[in-house]
């Protein structure tokens, strides 16, 4: 079990973990789910791109989500259509064009399984390394930021009242947000990678009673769903991604069903 290659996905799933709770957080309390799912879906155009140019796969997703969550900033000025039609429209054109975007690549044909449901084993030292370095930028920029995201996810209105520069917060954590699913796709996959953003807060979020505390919490279920989920993959020899995103699904299940039966007068943010 303590291979290299293990300690490896090991070392960068729990990387992950951690980098991924104040996300997924302000995911949950701003319900940005769909917003995410739609840059996630994306990936597969980015994938296209870093084939068909001979780069990093991850640095293709990435420039492909960042391009996308551009566009969704920019439709969103406009008021006639709702962002949940916005999304709509991105999150179905995207995938449909990295759909025939991946099936046009020249050369090998391309196995999408691996990028929809990701390999966590297949993490090299770089990834590692990459993972731990712009994780550790990304967290000091959410501690730079938490007052104003915080604020804008208990009142936009008001926090806009106080002085806060919502056009210029909601970007960074939107870029922010990019990045992260950029980084896990290789491990999770794009079908899972917002599974890995938002599970873990929902978990979390029943069991909280401040947002520092659900920060917290969120991390340790992400990291202890790692550990159970990888112990589950070497064991019986299921895919390491979805194997960590199982356990996390029934942590929260569990959660949710506590809080309903135990706090049903408990409301979610």
């Amino acid at each position: 079990m303590f291979e290299p290659f293990f300690l490896r996905a090991l070392l960068a799933s729990l990387g992950l973990a951690v980098v991924a709770a104040p996300l997924g957080c302000f995911i949950v309390w701003q319900r940005l789910a769909y917003f995410g799912e739609t840059v996630a879906q994306a990936g597969l155009i980015g994938v296209a791109l870093a084939l068909a140019m001979q780069m990093d796969v991850t640095w293709g997703v990435l420039i492909v989500a960042l391009a996308v969550a551009a566009l969704l900033v920019w439709f969103g000025r406009q008021k006639l259509v709702g962002l949940d039609s916005v999304l709509g429209l991105l999150h179905h054109a995207a995938l449909a064009a990295g759909v025939i975007a991946t099936s046009m690549v020249k050369g090998a044909p391309v196995d999408l399984t691996g990028f929809l449901f990701g390999d966590v084993f297949a993490v090299t030292q770089a990834d590692v390394v990459v993972i731990f370095v712009g994780g550790a930028v990304v967290l000091a920029l959410v501690a730079w930021l938490w007052q104003p995201l915080l604020r804008l996810a208990v009142h936009e209105d008001l926090a806009a009242a106080e002085g806060v520069d919502r056009e210029m917060v909601r970007t960074v954590f939107i870029v922010l947000l990019a990045v992260a699913i950029a980084v896990a796709m290789k491990i999770v996959g794009i079908l899972l990678v917002m599974a890995f953003l938002v599970v873990p807060a929902v978990a979390a979020r029943p069991l909280s009673g401040t947002p520092e505390r659900m920060v917290v919490l969120t991390g340790f279920i992400a990291a202890a769903s790692v550990v159970a989920g990888l112990w589950l993959s070497a064991t019986f020899d299921s895919p390491g991604g979805p194997s960590i995103v199982l356990i996390m699904s029934i942590v929260a299940g569990l959660s949710l069903s506590w809080a309903a039966i135990g706090r049903p007068g408990r409301r979610g943010s």
